[in-house]
């Protein structure tokens, strides 16, 4: 297990569901991450770059890995977590795909610690445009991501009814 995995120590035992220090601790800043997808001379360039970024995401636990929170909608198995802390929310997310966790870690630098209406105002296509990555993706992985992103969403909005 590496240092950066979501551990069983990062476990809330009582609903199996990964800790708030789980959450804040994942930070993807979009100054440093952004520039490796919109100054890539080609698609090989953002695809590595994809990968590199979804190494960066810490797997989670096994035990997390609940059907309960798995996205529907992925053709690959995808899990993901929400969190409302103060007003922002914070998500963790996983993937057996590498691919599909380097977009999963793309979406997350553009949501993570954000509000609700910044999250709701999120439009994938023109996030993936502005990346490069327009185009470029499988219909089934542009499904997997728009899943993604819906849950997301929903989760920000849901929980900002509670």
């Amino acid at each position: 297990m590496s240092d950066s995995q979501v551990s069983k120590s990062q476990l809330n035992e009582s609903q199996l569901s990964p800790s708030t220090e789980a959450f804040t601790g994942l930070t993807l800043d979009p100054q440093e991450i952004l520039p490796s997808f919109t100054q890539a001379a080609n698609w090989q360039e953002r695809y590595r770059a994809l990968m590199l970024l979804g190494k960066r995401l810490p797997p989670l636990a096994e035990a997390l890995r609940q059907e309960s929170a798995q996205v529907r909608g992925c053709e690959s198995n995808a899990w993901l977590y929400h969190r409302e802390i103060e007003g922002k929310h914070y998500y963790l997310a996983d993937s057996d795909a590498r691919i599909v966790k380097g977009l999963i870690a793309l979406l997350l630098t553009a949501v993570q610690g954000q509000d609700r209406q910044t999250i709701a105002a999120l439009d994938l296509n023109a996030y993936f445009d502005q990346l490069g990555l327009s185009g470029q993706l499988s219909p089934s992985r542009t499904n997997g991501v728009l899943a993604l992103a819906e849950a997301i969403k929903a989760a920000a909005v849901e929980s900002s009814k509670r």
